[in-house]
């Protein structure tokens, strides 16, 4: 299946993760792509390489490496994109992809300490249960966590319960800035961008407006408060485009990934538990891709998937169904 020649993709955060997975799906089924994203330059080197298998398919790449959050910016982007357009004909925005990455993770409050954890960066009960292995095989205990460590690092999921526990800043929590900037970097932002698209007149008849959001917005993570608020402020906006938008030929809907290694993840705090609970739950055994979440992202940008529309469509293979680790 090919798109129109005119059809255009807008990506935000389209140098890795879901965006950069999205650009080349829709590349290889001949949509053309405006890619911003922010990088410093010495990460250049591992992103061109990406926007040149992008180029080898033949379609037209506009990127821009610049703060997507800045209104400036945002209006010079637009304006670049609408002289584009206009010098190749018929040219339109079909799909515009949020995948912005930008939030605080930190606690609300300092943890409590227990006193078994003064001494040790070990959980309480795994504390016990380390010690009570180490006691029962005769084996120093420092030898034994440092062995559980790096097999649970090496992937020995079911070692995770007896792992170290995510560390926190023990002198940075949560501040009223930390949760305007997150909600707005990662939830909001993508109804700025989508009414300034709109008011350009630059979106297709048949338009696809897609956010990103995670099992965070339900679940409690530590450290997560201020993007779960985000995401949870994306899908409520996303939900009221997809009502007032609708008049003007343009679906909104948000997917919600399974837990997928990406950088964003790898900020997290306790990522490797995160991989390890997940792909213990997950019915196929593994994490989502990226590739995963851009080939429904390209499914539901066909004319076939018009009728889809305010939803919040989960891609984790099952794994939010899943209630038991095995």
């Amino acid at each position: 299946m090919k798109f129109d020649g005119g059809d255009w993709a807008l990506i935000l955060g389209g140098s890795s993760g879901f965006g950069l997975a999205t650009a080349k799906k829709l590349a290889r089924h001949g949509m053309k792509l405006c890619l911003v994203h922010r990088d410093r330059r010495g990460a250049m080197s591992r992103i061109e390489p990406e926007f040149e298998e992008i180029r080898s398919t033949g379609v037209r790449l506009l990127t821009r490496n610049a703060d997507a959050l800045d209104p400036a910016v945002r209006g010079e982007i637009l304006t670049d994109l609408a002289a584009e357009l206009a010098a190749s004909g018929a040219g339109r925005v079909r799909v515009l992809l949020h995948s912005v990455a930008f939030g605080n993770l930190k606690l609300v409050a300092p943890e409590q300490p227990a006193p078994e954890r003064l001494s040790s960066p070990v959980a309480p009960g795994a504390l016990a249960a380390l010690a009570a292995l180490a006691a029962e095989l005769d084996v120093p205990h420092d030898r034994l966590a440092a062995a559980v460590e790096h097999l649970f690092e090496s992937g020995v999921d079911e070692l995770g319960t007896l792992a170290a526990p995510p560390a926190y800043p023990a002198n940075a929590f949560l501040e009223d800035e930390d949760f305007s900037r997150t909600i707005y970097s990662m939830g909001t932002s993508l109804l700025s961008w989508t009414q300034d698209v709109l008011a350009r007149g630059l979106f297709a008849d048949d338009a696809r407006v897609f956010g990103l959001t995670s099992e965070g917005n339900e679940v409690a993570w530590k450290g997560y408060a201020a993007v779960a608020a985000a995401k949870v402020a994306l899908e409520s906006v996303s939900r009221t485009m997809a009502v007032e938008l609708a008049p003007y030929g343009i679906r909104s809907n948000v997917i919600q990934a399974g837990i997928t290694e990406t950088p964003a993840l790898r900020a997290i705090p306790g990522s490797a538990h995160l991989k390890a609970q997940a792909r213990r739950r997950n019915p196929f055994r593994r994490l989502t891709t990226p590739a995963d979440v851009a080939n429904v992202i390209f499914l539901l940008s066909t004319k076939e998937a018009a009728w889809v529309n305010g939803e919040v469509i989960r891609v984790d293979g099952g794994e939010h169904v899943s209630g038991a680790l095995s």
